[in-house]
């Protein structure tokens, strides 16, 4: 029997707040429960620290710079084959519930159901310009006002989202079990994808008071501006880091309220177990926990994500179900994996692939199997820089490179907050040198380049075409048709009330 499988994803979350990666005040007692009973991935990454092209890859299995997917307004191509379509062919019945920020007139990349709509916008209206790097994205909102703002609130439009994304989600899950009730065996896949806890920082009062003001850590890294990195100091010019001071109070406020909305998501992966549990498919559903990006949080100075440093690249990743055994895994490994892997779990193989995949199979890690391979890929070609960044993760070692700025060089082991850039220590001068051949190897940067500021002018110019009233928006609207739901007089009432019980009635 092939099994389910449900990915909870979260939004901007970084591994270091939750109590299963040893946080020491997250309230994460659902996601600590499921890392207890299965493996732990301790160095996964996303492929790209911002949502959509990080969303991209983990859908496709391939890097952004080879289905140009950049930034927040790229086209995510419709002939660009995604684990949904790969897992309908096999039989799943595959969903959407929640956020994917799908860019393009193709709003469900091979999901059967999408059952809500997005919370970003489908259009270009978000694209950077690379020939005007210091220019401010219309309408783009990541500053330090949303730090001065942070706090509690009874609503949001974040949490708007997530409620009807967490009760449109276990509706669709006790669907399947009705319908395995009543004969339907086919497995399902489907995504639940939560915009928390992305900024703004506000939470709900019974989230925030979970936590205190006087155990809040403040940002333990701390790097003097003028010892930063050139990117670095570019990405605090255009979120007005480095020009509007925060006071310790803000930032306190601000970690709090992330801290609330990491355990609000908490509570969403919670509820979707607990309804798997009520269908009888935890046994035989794969659950996997993981997010799109990280938040650096004030570490380095630094907030939200669009660098590869630990807070901002790091996701959790977290498998439990069928096969999976207890532990931890140290490997790196990153979000272009995800599909391979899928694929693997449902009987499929790499003669059905439509297009080459730049992941591997976590699998045999997550079977407790070893893995020579520890390594991870990452590309930025988004706003807050006119040049491509690349990073390399492999074994203990991060390699970043931006063709501008100097190279930077990490040992995670001994330098978990990347403090100590060893790029220019002899004692590691050949492996810089390997590093940067790599680079070279692997990518045309100038070539890269050309081709990312040649979408932008193209979009840019669509995106005023489509502001004058030139074509459709591409916004998801649900299906939805009243005249078929809960009890209506074309319908057999008793019919209808015994098809929506679950589980079904059986009499004495």
């Amino acid at each position: 029997m092939k099994p389910n499988i449900v990915i909870i994803m979260a939004d901007q979350l970084a591994p270091h707040f939750c109590g299963a990666y040893g946080h020491k005040i997250a309230k994460t007692p659902n996601i600590d429960s499921l890392a207890k009973r299965g493996m732990r991935f301790d160095a996964a990454y996303c492929n790209s620290p911002l949502c959509a092209p990080s969303r991209f890859s983990f859908m496709s299995g391939q890097l952004v710079s080879r289905i140009a997917a950049y930034d927040n307004a790229s086209e995510f191509k419709a002939s660009t084959p995604t684990f949904a379509h790969y897992l309908k062919t096999l039989g799943y019945r595959t969903c959407l519930s929640g956020k994917m920020h799908f860019v393009g007139p193709d709003q469900k990349h091979g999901f059967q159901d999408r059952i809500t709509t997005d919370i970003y916008p489908s259009d270009f209206a978000w694209t950077p310009d690379w020939e005007a790097p210091d220019e401010r994205i219309d309408k783009w909102y990541h500053n330090m006002q949303t730090i001065k703002e942070s706090g509690v609130a009874v609503a949001t439009f974040q949490t708007d989202y997530d409620d009807e994304v967490g009760f449109a989600a276990r509706r669709w899950l006790i669907d399947r079990g009705r319908n395995k009730a009543n004969g339907n065996k086919e497995p399902f896949a489907m995504v639940a994808s939560f915009i928390h806890p992305h900024d703004p920082y506000v939470a709900k009062p019974e989230w925030w008071n979970l936590y205190s003001d006087d155990e809040i850590d403040l940002p333990e890294c701390k790097i003097a501006p003028e010892k930063m990195d050139p990117f670095s100091r570019r990405l605090m010019n255009g979120i007005e880091a480095s020009y509007v001071p925060l006071t310790d109070e803000e930032v306190i406020r601000a970690r709090r309220a992330y801290l609330a909305n990491v355990s609000y998501f908490d509570s969403k992966v919670g509820e979707i177990v607990k309804t798997l549990e009520d269908i009888r498919e935890i046994e035989n559903t794969l659950i996997i926990i993981t997010a799109d990006h990280g938040d650096m949080l004030g570490e380095r100075g630094l907030w939200y994500k669009m660098n590869f440093f630990e807070h901002s690249a790091r996701v959790p990743l977290i498998f439990s179900g069928p096969g999976v055994v207890k532990g931890a895994n140290r490997n790196a490994c990153s979000l272009v994996d995800i599909l391979p892997t899928l694929l693997e779990v449902a009987g499929g193989g790499k003669g059905m692939l439509g297009e080459p995949i730049d992941g591997r199979s976590l699998l045999p890690l997550a079977s407790g199997e070893r893995d020579e391979k520890n390594e991870a890929i990452g590309e930025y070609c988004a706003e807050m820089t006119p040049y491509p960044v690349f990073m390399i993760r492999r074994d203990n070692f991060k390699y970043i490179h931006c063709d501008p700025d100097p190279p930077q060089l990490y040992n995670l082991d001994e330098d978990l907050l990347e403090k100590n850039n060893l790029a220019f220590d002899s004692k590691y001068s050949s492996l810089v040198e390997n590093f940067s051949k790599e680079v070279s190897k692997r990518w045309n940067s100038e070539k890269l380049r050309l081709d990312i500021i040649n979408t932008q002018k193209s979009r840019r110019a669509l995106h005023s075409a489509m502001e004058a009233g030139a074509g459709e928006h591409w916004d998801y609207n649900p299906p939805s048709d009243a005249s078929q739901e809960y009890v209506r007089n074309h319908m057999d009432w008793t019919i209808a009330a015994e098809r929506y019980r679950f589980p079904p009635y059986k009499s004495k």
